[in-house]
């Protein structure tokens, strides 16, 4: 029965795209349901769609040959978040040192910690610059893998639980840490956790959300110069 199942679904060529979209808006009902900050859309449909494909032994490339088609989207998307950023652009006129200083000080971060912990755990080269840009949006975090030789299915994991992660904890974190001005809540935000981040900046508010797009599209071209440059440490 369940091999009957498996080849009735496997043989349309629309199915990775509406498992993708029935499990993400299966996510979307939960999280409105449940209300808890850990009830992530994204994370839910992730464990769904690996559940089903488990479940069903799906191979994963028949999934893929399907779902690849929404990553067409990512581009796009990631320049639409300019909107908001031309909304508060007085914002970013007004402070520039702040906030570019702390754009930079973030990859600066994310290149630091990398390089330690890949000491700590004697990553090889390639695992090591694999990681590399995990702080930054898919689109672009692809192509610098690819360059640098990473293994770039490892790095858009990468980029998704960083994203994940920073999408649920980026609000109690700033409660916890006492960041009440808006700006330093969204450069933090893009910074660290990209688009996935940015979309809960966007909840907290507009400049919230226009300095976290700020920070996406300003860390991803420092990040591009950085990687070039820590690339050669291990």
């Amino acid at each position: 029965m369940t091999e009957i199942v498996t080849e009735a679904l496997t043989e349309s060529v629309y199915f990775g795209i509406a498992l993708t979209l029935l499990t993400y808006q299966a996510g979307l009902w939960i999280k409105k349901k449940v209300k808890l900050t850990v009830a992530n859309p994204l994370l839910l449909s992730v464990i769904m769609i690996i559940s089903i494909l488990l479940a069903f032994e799906i191979d994963y490339d028949v999934y893929h040959n399907g779902a690849k088609y929404i990553s067409f989207f990512l581009t796009p998307t990631t320049v639409c978040l300019a909107v908001p950023l031309y909304r508060q652009l007085d914002l970013l006129k007004k402070y520039p040192k702040a906030i570019f200083g702390a754009i930079t000080a973030g990859v600066f971060t994310a290149m630091v910690s990398i390089y330690l912990m890949s000491l700590a755990f004697g990553l090889t080269h390639e695992q090591y610059v694999t990681l590399l840009p995990k702080s930054i949006t898919t689109a672009i975090g692809m192509g610098i893998s690819e360059k640098m030789g990473g293994i770039v299915t490892i790095t858009v994991v990468s980029i998704s639980i960083t994203g994940i992660l920073g999408n649920i904890v980026a609000e109690s974190l700033c409660k916890i840490c006492k960041i009440q001005d808006p700006i330093a809540k969204g450069l933090a935000i893009g910074t660290g956790s990209h688009a996935l981040g940015t979309t809960k900046a966007m909840e907290m508010g507009e400049i919230e959300g226009a300095m976290s797009s700020l920070s996406i599209v300003v860390a991803g071209i420092m990040t591009v110069v950085a990687v070039s440059i820590f690339a050669n440490f291990i």
